[in-house]
């Protein structure tokens, strides 16, 4: 049961995670969205950049595995995810966001359309809106990203802001 504020917006992320929506979070999640990264931004899955991303989406299974799947099943539920990461971020949120960097690091290199290491506002978006975020939330926090006005997000800014997301209420 859920007890707190806080683990309430903590679970109320699980749909972020539960890309097929079908009460848990398994390594077919992980994969489910990294495929949906790659048609979203027309990237061939056996591309460097396609690789790249199953490689990443493999290693966030695993280290959210690692976290949250109490049971051992290969299967994290909305109670394990909730209990899993409100120990973590407690713990040490920029850990909990390092788990991510390899997954994140590889679609921003998806969205990254120019190589020059920076993604617009605009296409930080869609990764999080093709990752469940809802579309205003995903605007309003790529905006956010955006700390100097330039348009664009560097991995530098995504990647600590990814523990914060999941304490941030929408």
């Amino acid at each position: 049961m859920v007890s707190t504020e806080y683990e309430r917006r903590i679970a109320a992320r699980f749909a972020t995670f539960d890309q097929d929506g079908n009460g848990y979070i398994d390594r077919a999640d992980f994969s489910a969205a990294a495929k949906a990264l790659l048609a979203e931004f027309a990237v061939p899955a056996r591309s460097a950049k396609g690789q790249a991303l199953y490689a990443g989406a493999e290693a966030f299974w695993q280290g959210m595995a690692g976290i949250a799947d109490r049971d051992g099943d290969q299967r994290i539920t909305r109670e394990e995810f909730v209990t899993g990461a409100v120990k973590r971020l407690r713990d040490n949120p920029d850990r909990f966001a390092e788990i991510a960097r390899p997954f994140l690091h590889a679609a921003l290199a998806l969205a990254d359309t120019d190589a020059d290491g920076h993604v617009t506002v605009a296409d930080t978006a869609r990764v999080l809106t093709v990752l469940h975020v809802p579309d205003r939330t995903a605007r309003a926090v790529a905006a956010a990203l955006d700390t100097d006005g330039d348009g664009k997000t560097a991995e530098a800014e995504i990647v600590p802001a990814f523990a914060r997301y999941f304490t941030v209420s929408e």
